[in-house]
């Protein structure tokens, strides 16, 4: 399971937790040439050159030491997660289809004006076939895919499908997985360095609130959950200095189960960070704000309750993902 799609159970997750190799795997490379079918003459109105660019592949090993031959340069990327969409954005790739973002209809909002005029081709990890063929895709990044399947299928579209994630790998290692893939693993890289640099000084900026303990919670519909330290924007906060409540100070990379009202003091710190993914979660929170319960938390007496994007906050986490929720810290923390 991928910890972070809210559809999938914890008892999914521990079958799937022997899937160790995860994305450092996809930075295991070959390089080596490849040859067109047919009479290996340039196609009319190609140089030779060209024609031999075009053929060059590289072997590498997906999240699953999946050994694949993909093309050395691609050029139409088909993303089916929004991990993946925003991993080649960092990178300055523009792909050719693209999935709706997690719990949405249409792609991520944080997103939105970078894919403008993109084909979609279904929702999160739900590809529709046709779609996918009629892009042409040359390289299709299927995030944590573990339906066999459907990767069987994709991979008739094309045998250059790989699965970039595994269960527990976090945003870095999967950015750093599929920058290999792209050959553009020194811009993922900097990415990286550039980001855990700017984290930590705007940690340093954050007057009162520097080190402050914050607590980062999904409102489910069955109620809340939060996330632990490795989990995505727990890696962030950790990243800015910033502590977690002591209830919340757990080392693993998931939600919690949805806790009951008896139990909501869990969710409570310095600040609280509230996401949802669905209408119906969205309904739940705004039922529970009337409770006695909701009121007495200490970040709801102090007004220090910020509610942020869930389909931002609560997923596995990406590049370009990571600096929004940093400016979400910063706007919140920095207000005072």
């Amino acid at each position: 399971m991928n910890l972070h799609r809210p559809a999938r159970t914890a008892s999914r997750r521990a079958a799937q937790a022997v899937a160790t190799l995860g994305a450092a795997v996809l930075l295991l490379t070959a390089c080596g040439g490849g040859s067109d079918s047919g009479s290996g003459k340039p196609a009319a109105g190609k140089s030779a050159e060209a024609d031999s660019a075009s053929a060059k592949t590289r072997t590498v090993k997906d999240a699953t030491g999946t050994a694949v031959e993909i093309p050395a340069e691609p050029k139409r990327i088909v993303t089916l997660t929004q991990e993946d969409l925003d991993a080649v954005l960092a990178l300055d790739i523009k792909p050719v289809g693209i999935t709706n973002g997690q719990g949405l209809d249409k792609p991520p909002a944080y997103l939105a004006d970078k894919v403008q005029g993109i084909d979609i081709v279904g929702n999160l990890l739900q590809p529709v076939m046709d779609k996918v063929v009629a892009a042409k895709p040359d390289l299709i990044l299927a995030g944590d895919m573990q339906d066999e399947q459907v990767l069987k299928q994709l991979r008739q579209i094309t045998p250059a499908t790989l699965v970039t994630m595994a269960p527990t790998d976090d945003w870095k290692l999967f950015f750093r997985g599929v920058g290999n893939a792209v050959n553009k693993l020194d811009a993922a890289n900097k990415f990286i360095t550039d980001h855990e640099a700017a984290a930590k000084a705007a940690g340093e900026k954050l007057g009162k609130n520097k080190g402050a303990e914050v607590s980062i919670v999904r409102w489910n519909p069955d109620g809340p959950s939060w996330m632990e330290n490795k989990q995505f924007a727990s890696g962030v906060a950790l990243e800015m200095g910033l502590k977690r409540p002591e209830s919340q100070n757990k080392d693993g990379n998931a939600h919690t189960p949805s806790l009951s009202l008896e139990k909501i003091n869990e969710i409570d710190g310095d600040w609280l960070f509230l996401s949802t993914l669905t209408s119906d979660g969205a309904k739940a929170l705004k039922d529970v704000q009337d409770k006695p319960a909701y009121k007495e938390l200490g970040a709801v007496k102090n007004k220090q309750v910020v509610t942020v994007d869930g389909s931002v906050w609560s997923t596995r986490g990406g590049p370009l993902a990571a600096d929004v929720v940093m400016e979400d810290y910063i706007k919140a923390l920095s207000a005072e």
